[in-house]
């Protein structure tokens, strides 16, 4: 099985994977995959668990469509993230909490450590544009910068990574948060880290998976 087949089955496997944990209602929300210079992309307004490999769309990164279904709408959001990044693999959500706080505030503050998974101090929220428009792209990709995930102002969440395994799990970690800095919100105001702190969660996570690739290296458990 080639590359490409191999990125439709991931697709149809976590796009079920969202409906599964919540992530999305109906046929809302996408993921794609990045194989070269092509994208395979869930397909527009298909219901997930309907999803077959001929109807998984592939597109060039200009959004082409090459073969497969009609792509989702938000086909230039996830082109766009793979023409300015390194992205792998793009996910985009309507997590009820994420989404909740992409209603509300203007960025998710870290209210705990985790948030460095993300590259950053916050995740930004990004102004407001139609679903499906070039201009939710470029608003997507102001406020997403060099972090990996972004809340859309009334929409949703996108994040991105190195394979889908890891976008998803970016994905699940910020409905997370959100959730949390919500439940936190209900008691009082949420205790914020400083840069320092999360600077420091940083060196050591980057410490540990240095110490843990060497100890790979040399056979160790």
């Amino acid at each position: 099985m080639n590359q490409l087949e191999q990125a439709k089955l991931e697709v149809i496997e976590y796009a079920n994977r969202m409906l599964t944990d919540g992530l999305v209602k109906g046929t809302s929300g996408n993921v794609s995959v990045r194989v070269g210079d092509q994208v395979a992309i869930t397909p527009g307004s298909v219901p997930y668990p309907e999803i077959t490999p001929d109807r998984v769309a592939i597109v060039d990164l200009d959004g082409n469509h090459i073969s497969g279904g009609n792509p989702s709408s938000e086909t230039p959001l996830h082109t766009l993230v793979y023409r300015e990044t390194d992205a792998e693999a793009v996910v985009h959500t309507h997590s009820i909490y994420a989404t909740t706080l992409a209603c509300t505030v203007d960025e998710l503050p870290a209210v705990h450590y985790m948030i460095h998974a993300f590259g950053g101090d916050t995740v930004e929220v990004s102004d407001y544009e139609r679903f499906g428009s070039d201009e939710l792209a470029a608003a997507v990709h102001k406020a997403l910068g060099d972090r990996r995930g972004v809340l859309l102002r009334n929409h949703g969440a996108v994040v991105h990574g190195p394979h889908l395994k890891r976008a998803y799990d970016l994905a699940v970690l910020l409905e997370w948060l959100a959730e949390l800095y919500w439940r936190s919100s209900v008691f009082g105001e949420p205790r914020i880290l400083s840069h320092d702190q999360l600077e420091e969660v940083a060196t050591e996570a980057a410490r540990r998976a240095y110490a843990g690739a060497e100890a790979n290296a040399e056979g160790e458990g």
